[in-house]
């Protein structure tokens, strides 16, 4: 039977021995870019799991290579920076940033070669089972005939075929370009020419022919257009080709100062557009002539120009992820509606009002947080509406309620993050709509990040005011909460919503607030509040009283709470710890980390919720223990550079949520799990041959929650880990 505590007497070994030096130098800490491309492994590895559905895995190798991309577009490109500068400031693990370049391209040229073997195979399990990626050799006259309307009314009319030479000097490519370099011939003289053929980003990838004898299948874009060199280049016949595709430096840099913090980020958008090249690849075998007026033409160094062997694009193969072969996807999941809001008849105020709510998503729908701001959009009785908006979906329902209420005369106001990566563009456009419809838009520091996830709604009841809060640990984007692990936490206690109106008063006014009384918030004492409640777990342990931590975030790489768990770990503190991508913590070394163990859960579901329990001199699960939840991981960033919210949850129930159910499970989970070894490296959860692995993410898709009527505890934890993973 899995629990918790089973789970850390069967995974994990002794205490590793380790030199004194690994112990106090800057070896105590695992480098953070090493250990996300570790993380970026683990994706790509669900990608060969065969208790994964087909079709899910090639999506598992797509985000894997989406990965990448973005890792290349701003570590490595912030990075490379660095060490062209001559900069030789190490990082927490004492690596330079040009020995780091060194050891990510090392292992990111293995990723690379990783993913290409990853995909001839999936490939052949898809032609297996009816689904063909087909070169242009393979055509039919039939397919021929489509493919020459398909080009006309569908390509053809969006292309810009480019000669190369004097007159025509290499265009602007921008990030993640795939283009065609062509060798041609004139067929009247001979005469040579050289161009060039965008692959515009706008057109899918990979075109569906006409099922044929009911298989489906695919041409990738590329092969159509070396189809149609002839009408492209009229006269001239193909002699060479080859591929390419670019990444470009894509971080954002501002002027400290800028009087129009929008109109900076939009200048600041089209430099990131023409940023410098960081990655080139190219098919392999290209002839060199065609390759060298790529890496000529974009200032290519030799270690940044990559051969293929294989599809370019690997991120593009999400295209292929079809709806119409369920029995290849994930079963379909549908989120429930708490109970509390159902016996409420969809009132989420009533729901609030008999307690505090936590909602577990996306086993819980997020529909719950956009019913709660449309109920207050057009509901007479509220006044205020604040809410902080960090990443959102493009047609936001929840920015459509806000503009509902502000042109209703309702009070809105809307932070808009502007500095939130690769979305900034949306957040401008959200802005200006939600400035159009009356509301009052706060952008919030210059120097910092507004990442914490707060709405208030203000309503008036008989002859007070009431403050309904919403505190989340992700984003109020409704697409990605289909698939990521959040936590929503509702309440109308009037401290936790006196702390939120403070928060909005210090973003929208830098009055940084005098006293908090259930909250804590980064730049300000979150950092420094976390520290202290790890020290009081290590002096419950020192005067012989049990101590016991759980925590579960996407990344931890902050040196001060790092040593502070450490220092925790040697006082004799059990901590176990639930880390999804970069983590610098090294558990089991004898000395040093004993008794810190550390995990990670890569699934069906994207781990993003962030909770931290204390067992408060109790132990763990304890009713007296301890309880937050936060939008914060342990990263610099997070704890200095942004504004960020840590919440003590108080009530009984909600606390039981987490720790009996949530922590609990996570901490139970076989089926998923990785478990990190001193040197950094992570191996699946052994589970012995005939035995079942417990799912966590099945035993939640299966079991209901806390938030409604039931009551499902600590003990169902076990009791249901025998729930196959299939």
């Amino acid at each position: 039977m899995t629990t918790p505590a089973n789970f850390l007497k069967a995974s994990f070994p002794s205490p590793i021995e380790k030199p004194k030096a690994e112990r106090e130098g800057p070896q105590r800490y695992l480098n953070r870019e090493l250990s996300w491309l570790g993380f970026n492994w683990r994706v790509l590895e669900e990608a060969s799991n065969p208790r994964v559905p087909l079709l899910e895995r090639v999506r598992f190798l797509s985000i894997s290579a989406a990965n990448l991309d973005e890792f290349y577009s701003v570590r490595v490109a912030g990075l490379r920076e660095l060490a062209r500068e001559g900069n030789q400031t190490p990082a927490a693990d004492g690596r330079t940033p040009a020995e780091q370049l060194v050891l990510i391209h090392r292992d990111a040229r293995k990723l690379m070669a990783e993913q290409q073997g990853v995909w001839s195979t999936l490939k052949k399990e898809m032609e297996r089972e009816g689904i063909s990626l087909l070169t242009r050799s393979k055509l039919t006259k039939g397919d021929l005939k489509h493919l020459e309307d398909v080009f006309l009314s569908n390509v053809f009319p969006v292309l810009s075929p480019l000669a190369i030479d004097p007159a025509h000097p290499f265009p602007f490519i921008p990030n993640t370009g795939y283009s065609l370099v062509l060798g041609l011939e004139r067929a009247r003289d001979g005469k040579q020419l050289q161009a060039l053929l965008p692959i515009p980003g706008q057109i899918d990838r990979f075109i569906r022919l006409p099922d044929r004898r009911g298989k489906i299948r695919f041409l990738p874009l590329e092969e159509l257009l070396l189809l149609n060199v002839p009408l492209l280049f009229p006269g001239y016949g193909l002699e060479a080709h080859c591929s390419f595709r670019i990444l470009r430096d894509s971080d954002l840099e501002l002027e400290e100062e800028a009087e129009d913090l929008v109109r900076e980020f939009e200048t600041a958008l089209k430099r990131r557009r023409r940023g410098e090249v960081v990655r080139l690849q190219f098919s392999a075998g290209a002839p060199e002539e065609l390759t060298e007026i790529v890496t000529d033409a974009l200032h290519v160094l030799p270690d940044e120009a990559i051969e293929v062997r294989g599809i370019i694009g690997v991120a593009d193969l999400k295209e292929l992820v079809i709806d119409e072969r369920p029995d290849l996807l994930w079963p379909n999941f549908t989120p429930r509606v708490p109970e509390r809001v159902q016996d409420h008849e969809g009132d989420m105020f009533a729901a609030i009002k008999q307690k505090d709510m936590l909602l577990h998503h996306p086993y819980e729908t997020f529909d719950m947080v956009i019913r709660f701001l449309q109920q207050a959009a057009r509901d007479p009785n509220v006044v205020a509406i604040k809410q902080t908006l960090y990443r959102t979906s493009r047609d936001s329902p929840i920015v459509a309620a806000l503009c509902e209420a502000a042109e209703d005369g309702k009070s809105v106001t809307a932070l808009v993050e502007l500095k939130a990566r690769f979305d900034e563009a949306a957040n401008i456009r959200q802005s200006r709509r939600l400035e159009r419809s009356g509301a009052h838009v706060v952008y919030g520091f210059i120097n910092y990040k507004t990442h914490a996830k707060i709405s208030t709604v203000v309503r008036r009841e008989g002859k007070k005011l009431v403050t309904y809060t919403h505190y989340g640990t992700g984003n109020y984007h409704p697409i990605t909460a289909r698939i990521y692990t959040d936590l929503s936490f509702f309440t109308c206690d009037d401290a936790l919503g006196r702390d939120a109106t403070k928060v909005f008063n210090y973003v929208g006014g830098y009055a940084q607030p005098s006293e908090l009384e259930n909250l804590s918030i980064s730049p300000i004492d979150m950092k420094s509040k976390l520290i202290d409640m790890i020290g009081r777990e290590a002096e419950f342990a020192r005067q012989g009283r049990p101590a016991e931590i759980w925590a579960k975030m996407n990344s931890i790489i902050e040196p001060d709470v790092i040593d502070a768990l450490y220092d925790a770990s040697q006082a004799g503190v059990k901590i176990n710890l639930v880390v999804r991508g970069i983590c610098g913590v090294r558990p089991g070394i004898k000395g040093l980390s004993d008794n810190i163990r550390i995990k990670s859960v890569i699934g069906r579901f994207l781990e993003h919720s962030r909770i931290v329990c204390f067992g408060n001199g109790h132990g763990l699960p304890s009713k007296k223990a301890r309880v937050f939840i936060s939008s914060a991981d342990w990263m610099g960033r997070n704890l200095n550079r942004r504004v960020e919210t840590l919440v003590e949850t108080r009530n009984a129930t909600v606390k039981a949520q987490i720790v009996n159910q949530i922590m609990a499970a996570n901490l139970a989970d076989e089926a998923q799990s990785w478990v990190l070894d001193a040197d950094g490296g992570f191996t699946r959860y052994p589970v012995p041959e005939g035995k079942t692995a417990f799912n966590c993410h099945r035993f939640f898709m299966e079991n209901p929650s806390l938030s409604g009527r039931g009551s499902a505890g600590a003990s169902d934890v076990p009791k249901l880990a025998h729930s196959r993973d299939d």
